[in-house]
């Protein structure tokens, strides 16, 4: 019997938030961070927000999508979530600043900064629905993670 080694895996292309408002959070992800849709605003049940060109930030109403959604293409099997989450985005060490000066023009919060043992800095501050948002300056990629 072959060795085998399990294939590898490329970036996150989508992670999903539960929302409360979803009209409420598809304003507050464009105002706040710049994304905008990939799907339609006005579905009642989810919107795709457009991070990078490969990656989405899907936002599904709580409770939204606790039965499968039957598409002509296949099957998308339930989700639902609740509570606080944590999504993580990256930016460039140089727009640090930039990024706190602009949260509190948009006035968020900021809930911790933090200065990384392993190099980097983060920003948190909070959603609409407290989901805890972080923008991130370095990659932890291949370093050990040490909180």
């Amino acid at each position: 019997m072959s060795e085998m080694t399990n294939p590898r895996v490329g970036t996150v292309l989508e992670t999903a938030l539960y929302v409360s408002d979803l009209a409420l959070s598809i304003k507050f992800y464009g105002r706040v961070l710049g994304f905008t849709t990939a799907s339609d605003p006005t579905n009642e049940r989810m919107c795709a927000l457009n991070v990078t060109a490969d990656q989405m930030l899907l936002l599904f109403r709580k409770g939204g999508s606790v039965n499968p959604t039957v598409k002509p293409y296949g099957t998308i099997p339930p989700t639902d979530g609740d509570g606080s989450l944590h999504v993580a985005f990256s930016i460039l060490p140089d727009d640090f600043e930039a990024w706190q000066q602009w949260l509190a023009e948009c006035n968020l919060d900021i809930k911790s900064v933090v200065t990384w043992p392993t190099g980097g800095r983060s920003l948190y501050f909070c959603d609409p629905d407290e989901h805890m948002i972080e923008l991130k300056t370095s990659n932890w990629h291949g370093k050990e993670l040490k909180w």
